[in-house]
């Protein structure tokens, strides 16, 4: 599968993104992802090669013209209703991770209104939510953006890194959502 915009084209990882994806996970800008750091290519290397099966749901985000490697989307489907396992999957979750070179260019919307679109459109989805730490400004200013709207604050959340006395540290997050029938796409 793949989804084309005007500037990007969102596909499938391939084993040749090792060194694009490093740039960016080797030091990830927010602590959702801390447990996704690379420490080398070659771990990178590895890593590509799990995602290369992940087709449906994670996809990278290239540059049309270069095809280089500039974030990733992702998102799997859940049941609407959690404990009924006859209930369609129609809700998801996207995450999304951008390299900070390329922040700032509107490629972040673009990639994820596309990909909310596929999943509205393609995929069944009902429901879409998003967490977002709250300090992670430029996320919450891209789920207005996409249309979505603040549905709660959860205080001390979670914890993705611990402090320097080795305690965790809990983040405060927002959940973001939007439904089908209030998608604009």
């Amino acid at each position: 599968m793949i989804i084309e915009t005007e500037r990007l084209i969102l596909r499938p990882f391939l084993e040749s993104d090792a060194a694009d994806v490093f740039e960016y996970l080797a030091e990830p800008a927010v602590n959702c992802f801390a447990s996704m750091k690379l420490k080398s290519v070659d771990e990178a290397k590895a890593e590509m090669k799990e995602r290369a099966k992940e087709t449906e749901y994670y996809f990278a985000i290239t540059l049309k013209d270069t095809g280089k490697v500039i974030g990733e989307i992702d998102a799997f489907p859940e049941r609407g209703e959690q404990h009924d396992t006859t209930s369609p999957l129609d809700t998801f979750s996207p995450c999304w991770m951008l390299n900070g070179a390329y922040q700032g260019n509107g490629y972040a919307y673009e990639a994820a209104h596309a990909f909310i679109k596929y999943l509205f459109e393609e995929k069944g989805a009902r429901r879409i939510y998003a967490y977002v730490e709250d300090y992670n400004c430029a996320s919450g200013r891209l789920c207005e953006k996409l249309g979505m709207r603040k549905e709660g604050l959860f205080k001390e959340f979670v914890s993705f890194v611990n402090n320097p006395d080795g305690t965790p540290r809990y983040e405060n997050t927002v959940q973001y959502a939007i439904l089908k029938k209030e998608w604009r796409g």
